[in-house]
C-alpha cells in the first residue's frame, strides 16, 4: 500500500464519518462523530482488506483511490479538462441536499491488476497473465460482502448505527456507473451483482426501520 492510497483511504473515513454523523449532529451534537469516525474506520478498512485478501489470492493486487470522474458522454474521446473527486462531491451533496437523509456513500474506487509472477504461478500459461472481469467481479464482491457481514455483526446492541452505516455503504456502493464497484462486479458477473444487490436491499430495508 503506497502513500497515495493511503491518503485516498484516510480521506475516505473522514468523508464517510461526515455524511454519517450529519443526521446525528442535529439530535446530540457533535458527541456522536468520535464514534461514527471509528465506525468509517472498520468498514472502509474491512471492505478493502477483504478485497486486497481476495486479490493477493488470485496473484493481483488492488489499489483505491477517491472516485474520480473526467469522461461523460458516449463518444470516447469526451473528456473534461481536470478529474472532478466525485467521491467528495456527490456524497457531501445528497447528504447537505437531504440534511443527512440520504447517505450516498459512493467515495472509493479501486483497480485491479496482475502481478508479474501471476503467469508462471498459473502454470505458465499466456491467459492467466491478466485479470478477466470475473477475476475482478470477485474482488469487488469481497468487499461488498465483507460490508454486510459487519452489518449483520452489527446489529449487537450498543452499535446498531454502525449496522447502518454498513447497510447504506454496500448498496450505494453497488450503483453501477463510472469505476465503482458495482460497475465492475456487474460486468463481470450478472448474477453475482444481482444477488449481491438483492441481499444489500434488504439490509438496507431493514436498516431502516429499526
Amino acid at each position: 500500500m503506497n502513500k497515495r492510497e493511503i491518503s485516498h483511504i484516510l480521506a475516505a473515513i473522514i468523508i464517510l464519518a461526515v455524511i454519517s454523523s450529519f443526521g446525528p449532529i442535529f439530535k446530540t451534537g457533535y458527541s456522536e462523530f468520535p464514534k461514527i469516525l471509528l465506525f468509517s474506520a472498520i468498514i472502509i478498512g474491512v471492505s478493502i482488506a477483504g478485497k486486497k485478501i481476495v486479490a493477493f489470492l488470485l496473484d493481483s493486487d488492488v489499489e483505491h483511490e477517491i472516485w474520480q470522474f473526467q469522461r461523460f458522454g458516449w463518444k470516447p474521446h469526451y473528456y473534461l479538462p481536470n478529474k472532478l473527486p466525485f467521491g467528495i462531491i456527490i456524497p457531501l451533496f445528497f447528504t447537505i441536499f437531504s440534511l443527512g437523509f440520504l447517505k450516498v456513500c459512493t467515495i472509493l474506487t479501486y483497480e485491479a491488476r496482475a502481478l508479474k509472477y501471476r503467469a508462471s504461478r498459473r502454470f505458465g500459461f499466456y491467459s492467466f497473465t491478466e485479470l478477466t472481469d470475473w477475476h475482478n467481479a470477485i474482488i469487488g464482491a469481497a468487499g461488498i460482502i465483507s460490508v454486510l457481514i459487519i452489518a449483520t455483526v452489527g446489529y449487537l446492541p450498543g452499535i446498531e448505527y454502525l449496522s447502518k452505516m454498513s447497510a447504506f455503504y454496500a448498496l450505494t456502493n453497488l450503483i453501477p456507473y463510472s469505476k465503482l464497484d458495482g460497475t465492475q462486479i456487474f460486468f463481470g458477473s450478472r448474477v453475482l451483482y444481482t444477488a449481491l444487490l438483492v441481499i444489500s436491499l434488504i439490509f438496507f430495508v431493514f436498516a431502516l426501520i429499526i
